[in-house]
């Protein structure tokens, strides 16, 4: 018998604001689905298409950005950037007949751990609704 499918979420988490809510939650021993791998990075405005793409090919089954609030970003513009690419990568998606819905982008202050643990949740919910995603690769056979 198989087990239910669990799927791999990759959150790309800026630096400041949103790896910071994660802290908070972890350190109030708030729960969140273990689904989720954290990556922080400087500002999801750094985060490339190139980046998403290569996470879903990769093995991850969704993919999520979370930047600061909007108007709040660090670097002046990050969040504003990362809207756009990921809107670019979503119809890249559907172009390929994947699912827009495997990636998402939100905005999280600091002190919204609670926050954090429910988008965790709802993303990792909507991933495996979705099943697992088409476009892994087999890399012993490269």
């Amino acid at each position: 018998m198989e087990g239910k499918f669990e799927p791999l979420v990759l959150a790309f988490c800026c630096n400041y604001c949103p790896s910071c809510s994660a802290d908070l939650a972890g350190s109030a021993k708030m729960q969140y689905p273990s689904n989720i791998r954290i990556i922080k990075v400087p500002c999801i405005g750094t985060v490339g298409t190139i980046h998403i793409l290569k996470a879903l090919e990769n093995g991850a089954d969704g993919v999520c950005l979370m930047g600061c609030l909007e108007g709040k970003c660090e670097y002046s513009s990050g969040n504003y950037r990362a809207r756009k690419r990921v809107q670019y990568v979503k119809n890249l998606l559907g172009k390929l007949s994947i699912e827009k819905e495997r990636l998402e982008i939100y905005n999280i202050s600091a002190a919204e751990a609670r926050k954090f643990c429910e988008i965790a949740r709802e993303v990792t919910e909507t991933v495996r609704s979705l099943g697992p995603i088409p476009l892994k690769i087999d890399n012993s056979k490269i």
